[in-house]
């Protein structure tokens, strides 16, 4: 009989564990961005071409998401063109990822030097 008494107790203490579970809205759309980049540093899996195309595809299901892309997004985007012999694909791609995240100015305008030819 004692247990019919915390039955409704321990429902309703589960039902608050399950609860705090849930996740929470991420403030970038990831996509299969971070399997992508796995498979980049591993060298298999797809071609450059077909990995941007695969991202390409995560940018469009971001703005549908009106979400951003993470940080590095475009600056992987733009070693990717860079790889496909597209400068100026890349160089809008770090232009991108600097206006998006300040704090990476620095070294976009480093990896755009480096693209231009000179020394810093």
């Amino acid at each position: 009989m004692m247990t019919r008494k915390f039955l409704p107790a321990s429902l309703l203490a589960c039902a608050l564990l399950a609860s705090g579970c849930a996740s929470k809205p991420t403030l970038y759309y990831w996509g299969d961005y971070q399997p992508q980049v796995y498979e980049y540093l591993k060298g298999q899996g797809k071609s450059h071409a077909e990995q941007i195309l695969a991202l390409e595809k995560i940018i469009q299901q971001a703005r549908a998401a009106n979400k951003s892309v993470p940080p590095g997004f475009h600056a992987h985007l733009a070693m990717l063109q860079i790889s496909e012999g597209k400068p100026e694909l890349a160089r809008q791609e770090l232009e991108t990822e600097k206006a998006l995240f300040p704090e990476s100015a620095a070294f976009m305008d480093f990896m755009l030097a480096k693209m231009s030819g000179e020394k810093k």
